[in-house]
């Protein structure tokens, strides 16, 4: 089996990579030897992988791991952009968060990660019309990580939540690729209209920690919107907008701000004071 594995992870980098640091990770701390095996080693592909993880993270007395992992499993076989998007989701986070160092920490440890993943998985079942387990899905991911994604939101690939505390995205949200968030981001509504009523975010943006986007507004490609705004109204491409209601307030910085993740105003010091 392990000859196999390998020969198979051959041909998916990210996936043998994961297998190289789990080995390392058993071999440094015997103790979570049966946490790695479970979730990693025991495996074959990434999306067995993810399906596990996500059923042991979401299970509970109303719906069991192993009815969950059987859907996610569905879900894997069914869509291949599910598996491509989880591993651009992972070097998303390994190449943005410094506090992210081995592949294998997003699937074992980072909440906003498995977040996306869970969420992914929602959406796939609102596609099919399977919306009662959507909103299933969408409670547990609320219930387990503290993040609240409707099922029914379109979320691209690339995407890096960071700390992923208290995170809503709205129903007709629209959140395009290689888009990077801190917690407590906001992507609502401004009533109890019914329509298209959520912000469609671009390509390459940066949103800061407790920044509000509110209503059906656009935020334009690799902009930047500085932590705890309030967006009320469009925001251009490669700008930065900050303050209550949120305004420009210069240039985005860079022509990819979410990679960069500099979430300095052009009046600011030389020191970030994120943690």
């Amino acid at each position: 089996m392990a000859k196999l594995q390998r020969k198979l992870a051959g041909l998916d980098p990210v996936w043998q990579r994961i297998l190289e640091e789990a080995e390392t990770a058993v071999r440094d701390e015997p103790l979570l030897g049966g946490l790695i095996h479970g979730c990693i080693l025991h495996h074959d592909t990434l999306e067995k992988a993810l399906a596990y993880r996500l059923a042991q993270k979401l299970a509970s007395g109303e719906m069991s791991e192993q009815l969950l992992r059987e859907i996610a499993d569905e879900a894997y076989g069914a869509d291949a952009t599910l598996g491509a998007a989880a591993r651009a989701d992972i070097m998303a986070v390994y190449d943005r968060d410094p506090a992210c160092h081995r592949y294998i920490q997003p699937l074992l440890f980072f909440k906003g990660f498995q977040a996306v993943q869970a969420y992914r998985l929602g959406h796939w079942l609102w596609t099919q019309g399977r919306r009662d387990f959507a909103y299933f899905i969408q409670m547990r991911v609320s219930e387990v990580f503290g993040v609240d994604i409707h099922p029914a939101a379109r979320i691209g690939k690339g995407i890096m939540i960071d700390h992923a505390h208290s995170i809503v995205v709205g129903e007709t949200a629209v959140v395009g690729d290689n888009v990077s968030m801190l917690h407590s981001v906001t992507l609502g509504g401004t009533g109890k209209e019914e329509e298209d009523r959520h912000p469609k975010i671009g390509d390459g943006v940066l949103i800061g920690a407790g920044a509000k986007v509110l209503g059906n507004i656009r935020v334009g490609n690799c902009s930047r919107i500085a932590a705890g705004s309030v967006v009320l109204a469009e925001v251009p491409a490669c700008k930065t907008v900050a303050g209550v209601p949120a305004r420009i307030v210069g240039e985005a910085g860079c022509d990819q701000p979410s990679m960069r993740m500099d979430q300095l105003l052009p009046s600011a010091g030389s020191s970030s004071s994120d943690a």
